[in-house]
């Protein structure tokens, strides 16, 4: 899985850059996918395909973006709500994962009326010295706007602690469910995926 919006950074290992593995690591594939790739510029995407290929030519790459679905409120989680509930709000996108920006260009495109964010290191707990932090941008947010803004926050960050994200009551919490689609491209589509992953399963 690569990142496409950082890649491979300054090509060092965790922690002194972003890789898990080394590049050579690629040869030990059977499937490369370049994640985000709907929110990076097509030569970035063709020079990330010549480094795969120049590790391991025969590599299949796959393309997937991360589409929202529907959101859920904190305090009711058994209900889905459509996307459309945060048409024309005022919103505060918070999260603490590796990629912040895709989180906030999929809710702009949902079309709020303004979003502002608050990014935090990936696999940050959010503590309550944060939640204060929260509140008083959610202040200022309400002031200049005139009501309420909407608290935006991913499932990977509900999930991590979901009982501390209450104290921001009384404004109100929405988690984002998105999930992965692949997109297609060069013949590689969500059917050869599965039918790749099937083959390699059975091996």
């Amino acid at each position: 899985m690569i990142n496409g919006l950082m890649p491979w950074g300054n090509c060092k290992l965790l922690p002194l850059g972003p890789l898990r593995e080394p590049l050579i690591a690629i040869k030990r594939a059977n499937i490369a996918v370049v994640h985000h790739a709907d929110l990076v510029l097509e030569q970035k995407l063709k020079d990330i395909k010549l480094v795969v290929q120049e590790i391991k030519e025969s590599l299949p790459i796959f393309y997937t973006r991360m589409t929202p679905s529907y959101f859920f409120e904190l305090r009711n989680i058994s209900t889905k709500m459509h996307l459309g509930a945060v048409l024309d709000a005022v919103v505060l996108c918070v999260s603490a994962i590796g990629s912040p920006y895709a989180f906030v260009r999929a809710m702009e495109k949902i079309g709020p009326l303004f979003v502002d964010r608050f990014d935090f290191s990936d696999h940050y707990s959010f503590q309550l010295k944060d939640i204060h932090m929260m509140r008083g941008r959610l202040r200022q947010l309400e002031d200049k706007f005139g009501y309420k803004p909407i608290v935006i926050v991913t499932e990977k960050d509900y999930d991590r602690d979901p009982e501390i994200l209450k104290h921001l009551h009384p404004f109100k919490v929405l988690v984002l469910c998105s999930e992965m689609q692949i997109i297609p491209c060069n013949g590689c589509n969500e059917d050869s995926f599965k039918s790749l992953l099937k083959e390699l399963l059975e091996v």
